[in-house]
């Protein structure tokens, strides 16, 4: 390829080529860095054939092979490394130059954040309220493995997600746990069941509902075996699916309480079929996150501690 570049100046969409291309070597090729971009192999390789074309040079070998970086490849990760590192340092000092902290905080959760005795997220969010009032804060819920993406693309500053397969584009904190036992509802075939324990293979006769993304949950359904037959992106769609009666599915011991109080689920007692998350508040990477995130990371540590 003729090094011949088009790049006259560094644009948005130069910035987000070169952090793809970044993607792709930290993860080792096209097929890891899928789960870190969210984007199919084949739209990977275009974003790659176009910052190819952008800088005049040819970047990385890929096929049957294997992935591997041109000396070219080496270089122009060398230069984008330092780039963002100096959008870093801008965005950091730019934050500096205020006596207040200004501008927008993008957090996204996990659903039911809120209800989790153990969760102190309000707590965080009243005391960085407090010191910096001029920060507008934009809160969504989001699936886990959206919060990670979001995070590692920019979408998000601060995600709390359970720590499961940890991504080295992150830097994890972790906050507090979730109890999550398997429960049936009113109308399950084991829900008029009195016994202690249930064993594993009749168990694995019933209808069984959990994530569709890799997590704890589905980390814990391969293990056990379960019969999955239903896929869902929340515990609040899985809550649903439970009270019908007609799945058994993993939920958080503090959601559940409410529904057993009221006799429409209970406990389908099995000593294996039990799992702690360990639930973790995620930032990207980098050299520095500026001081509305590390501000309201601060606070966060502090409420968990």
């Amino acid at each position: 390829m003729a090094k011949k570049s088009v790049i006259s100046r560094v644009s948005d969409v130069d910035i987000k080529l070169l952090d793809i291309f970044r993607t792709v070597v930290d993860c080792g090729g096209f097929t890891a860095a899928e789960f870190e971009l969210n984007i199919g192999r084949s739209t990977i390789s275009k974003h790659i054939s176009d910052l190819e074309t952008r800088v005049g040079m040819k970047l990385c070998h890929r096929g049957p092979a294997g992935f591997s970086l041109t000396s070219d490849g080496e270089q122009v990760l060398i230069a984008a490394e330092d780039l963002f590192i100096a959008i870093d340092r801008f965005q950091d000092q730019i934050d500096e130059a205020h006596s207040r902290l200004t501008g927008k905080l993008k957090i996204a959760c996990l659903d039911h954040s809120s209800s989790n005795p153990s969760a102190k997220v309000f707590e965080a969010i009243g005391k960085f309220r407090d010191v910096a009032p001029g920060v507008t804060l934009d809160i969504s819920l989001e699936p886990p493995n959206v919060i990670e993406q979001g995070v590692i693309n920019g979408q998000f500053n601060v995600g709390i997600v359970p720590l499961h397969r940890q991504s080295a584009m992150l830097k994890y904190h972790e906050l507090y746990t979730e109890d999550m036992r398997l429960y049936c509802g009113q109308g399950h075939p084991l829900f008029d069941n009195d016994e202690d324990h249930h064993d594993l293979h009749k168990l694995r006769r019933y209808s069984y509902a959990g994530l569709s993304f890799n997590s704890p949950n589905m980390a814990v359904h391969q293990k056990l075996k379960l019969r999955k037959s239903a896929f869902v992106q929340n515990e609040e769609a899985l809550t649903l699916l439970v009270l019908s009666g007609r799945y058994l599915g993993f939920l958080p011991t503090h959601m559940a309480k409410p529904y057993e109080a009221s006799g429409l689920v209970r406990e389908v007692q099995n000593n294996t079929a039990t799992y702690t998350s360990r639930i973790s508040a995620i930032v990207r990477r980098s050299s520095s996150t500026g001081r509305r995130v590390s501000t309201f990371v601060n606070f966060l540590n502090s409420a968990h501690a």
